[in-house]
């Protein structure tokens, strides 16, 4: 899939210094269900043996009933902080967040997709 160029229109700042970061397969526990005023469904969060939580999109999550979850895939938490008319490109979405790569210094994270706006080719 091609990245797509986004130019941010709102500032983020990550309010998660240490991220929580697994491996496929990694056994988690599940936590409460994020519920706020943005349209960020189905985010979860999770603690695991190494890293006291953060939140995961359910998509990524095999839900295993007693109130844990294995990944399915690779994931960090890392959000990018941003400035406004920085230009990104863009490669993943989910659940309200786009995986961002600032090309002038390869820095990546996820940032609010509603603080971004699609660049015309």
């Amino acid at each position: 899939m091609q990245p797509t160029a986004y130019r941010v229109v709102t500032a983020h700042r990550s309010e998660y210094p240490q991220p929580i970061s697994f491996e496929a397969g990694t056994l988690l526990q599940l936590g409460e269900r994020y519920d706020g005023p943005e349209d960020w469904q189905d985010w979860y969060f999770c603690r695991t043996d190494t890293h006291p939580g953060g939140w995961v999109p359910l998509s990524l999550l095999e839900v295993l009933g007693d109130g844990s979850a294995r990944a399915l895939e690779r994931y960090t938490a890392r959000e990018l902080d941003t400035q406004v008319n920085e230009r990104l490109l863009a490669s993943r979405h989910l659940n309200g967040w786009l995986w961002c790569l600032r090309e002038a210094s390869g820095e990546s994270g996820w940032v609010p997709a509603q603080s971004l706006v699609a660049l015309a080719d």
